[in-house]
């Protein structure tokens, strides 16, 4: 698996509006994008920080593994996952996960924000954290 660099920070938030003017008006930042993905429920919020990017997620919908996150954080968000850009795809990534005896989440690839593949690596095989593994969006 070849790892182009971290292609953004997941942060889990209980409301976009209230949190994008910290983004936006203590650290300068501009957000870029907000898009809905509908079959993940959740509303995304982008913001560019160098090569990397700050993605916020608000929860659409109860069932969604944001607001299970936020729940299970005592009703506070904070960092959700953290997402690694890859150059040879994502299933070949997972492929080799799962070959190394790692865990997945997602047995092949997905549509995440921004129209990327995507997916999760189990938090057993990661220490606790919640991975994602995305196309680079060089390579798309």
């Amino acid at each position: 698996m070849n790892i182009s660099h971290i292609e953004h920070v997941g942060i889990a938030v209980t409301s976009l509006e209230e949190a994008i003017p910290f983004y936006e008006n203590l650290l300068g930042f501009k957000c870029f994008a907000i898009e809905e993905v509908e079959d993940q429920h959740v509303k995304t919020a982008f913001f560019q920080v160098g090569q990397t990017k700050i993605e916020l997620l608000e929860a659409t919908s109860d069932e969604s593994a944001i607001a299970k996150f936020i729940e299970k954080n005592g009703g506070r968000g904070g960092i959700q996952h953290i997402a690694f850009a890859v150059e040879d795809g994502v299933q070949n990534a997972l492929d080799e996960v799962q070959e190394k005896g790692g865990r997945v989440l997602d047995k092949t690839p997905r549509r995440g924000a921004e129209g990327l593949n995507i997916a999760f690596l189990h938090p057993k095989t990661s220490a606790g954290a919640l991975v994602e593994l995305c196309e680079d969006p060089k390579k798309k």
